[in-house]
């Protein structure tokens, strides 16, 4: 199975007064992100918690109801063709929450089409990643004078059963999901998923290689909690290593009944290669 098969593809709306928003402008201030607006057009929110996953420079939306395809700018929506009502509905959300995204570096009105790996194609100043997932949708973009490429999964925690394990995951990963408590299995094995997806997603704009899941292997030294770190380890010679030393550090979340996985290269860790 290869992973990114399931390559997915404005100022946000939020209370401007209370603790909330002092909230959310202090973690801008802290981070030295831009300070995302109002934009009542778009449903999509500034996500404090996905942005944490990485480094500072970095803003992360996040939609939890279907995207609206009437907010699909043309060079968009070309790409729905026949597709059922739901995958428009989540390719929609997906645009909706990179374009809040890119409204706060300044760039409006931008198609975000879509690539020949179906990538999100992004302007040429800016890296990103768009995920969606039963429920959920969101979106993760930063310039690329700081960024060299970014990557970011979602994916319903419990989703990989156990018969799906040995397409997904390699042997000490599989023994590692064995070793623990039954009830933490099957939010493990989501993690694996969703962290190598986001790793191909970082990957594949920089260059361009195709990879199974069987081509990086997954460590969560700190799996246990509510969020935490992986470490991916390519099990084999893959062209990333060209440009970045491996392996690669990433974040993970677990929330409502999600698991999320982030992962980045800035600019000066690539540009040192």
């Amino acid at each position: 199975m290869r992973i990114g098969q399931f390559y997915n593809e404005p100022t946000l709306k939020f209370a401007a007064h209370g603790n909330e928003f002092c909230k959310i402008l202090a973690f801008h201030l802290c981070r030295g992100n831009p300070i995302i607006t109002i934009n009542a057009a778009n449903p999509a929110k500034f996500s404090p918690s996905l942005s944490s996953l990485f480094p500072p420079g970095a803003i992360a939306a996040e939609l939890c109801e279907p995207g609206d395809p009437s907010l699909l700018l043309p060079a968009e929506a070309q790409y729905l063709g026949n597709a059922v009502l739901k995958r428009v509905q989540e390719f929609a959300a997906g645009r909706l929450c990179a374009r809040a995204l890119l409204a706060e570096f300044g760039i409006r009105d931008f198609a975000i089409e879509v690539g020949e790996a179906r990538q999100p194609v992004w302007p040429d100043v800016l890296v990103g990643s768009i995920t969606h997932t039963a429920g959920f949708c969101a979106a993760v973009v930063a310039e690329k004078s700081r960024f060299a490429a970014i990557g970011m999964d979602c994916e319903v925690a419990g989703s990989v059963k156990a018969e799906l394990w040995p397409s997904i995951c390699t042997l000490k990963e599989i023994l590692w999901l064995r070793s623990l408590p039954e009830a933490s299995r099957v939010g493990a094995a989501t993690l694996i998923f969703s962290a190598k997806e986001a790793f191909y997603k970082c990957q594949y704009p920089l260059t361009r290689e195709r990879l199974t899941f069987h081509d990086a292997r997954v460590d969560a030294p700190t799996w246990g909690g509510a969020g935490g770190s992986f470490i991916i380890q390519p099990t084999k010679r893959i062209a990333l290593a060209d440009n970045a030393a491996l392996p690669l550090n990433g974040r993970y979340l677990l929330h409502q009944q999600f698991v999320t996985a982030g992962i980045a290269l800035t600019a000066a860790t690539v540009s040192a290669q």
